[in-house]
């Protein structure tokens, strides 16, 4: 090709990337100005106060006896914390009974070594009565 031909090509690649790039630039726009006005349409209709039923917490049909934001006792964090512990040893076993035939006894070994660490753990909170319920 002559150079006076690459020169008038390019030139007209140049000038349909403006137009790529405007046309994109309005429908951002667009896009931009429907999501402010659905956003303001529905300001403007749900404007009610909700009701009273409406906004109390489902009980199954009874009246809430304590506020829907109360506190925990301290008690069920250590609950939670040891189904979390065993929670992370499932996560972990997963992995290690596709690969267990593979690794063979060492395998074994270190997830009974895993397993004990974690009863040690249970029974700590068990004598300290951690797991009572009352």
């Amino acid at each position: 090709m002559p150079p006076k031909d690459v020169a008038r090509q390019h030139r007209h690649r140049e000038a349909w990337e403006e137009v790529v790039v405007v046309v994109n630039l309005l429908v951002l726009l667009g896009v931009m100005g429907a999501s402010i006005a659905v956003l303001h349409a529905a300001a403007r209709v749900c404007r009610a106060a909700p009701i009273a039923t409406e906004v109390k917490p489902f009980l199954s049909g009874a009246a809430a006896v304590e506020h829907a934001v109360s506190r925990y006792h301290v008690r069920w964090y250590a609950i939670t914390m040891v189904f979390l512990a065993f929670d992370m040893e499932m996560a972990f076993m997963y992995p290690w009974a596709v690969v267990v035939a593979d690794i063979g006894a060492t395998a074994v070994i270190e997830m009974f070594g895993f397993l004990a660490v974690l009863m040690i753990g249970v029974l700590y909170a068990w004598r300290e009565g951690a797991l009572r319920w009352v």
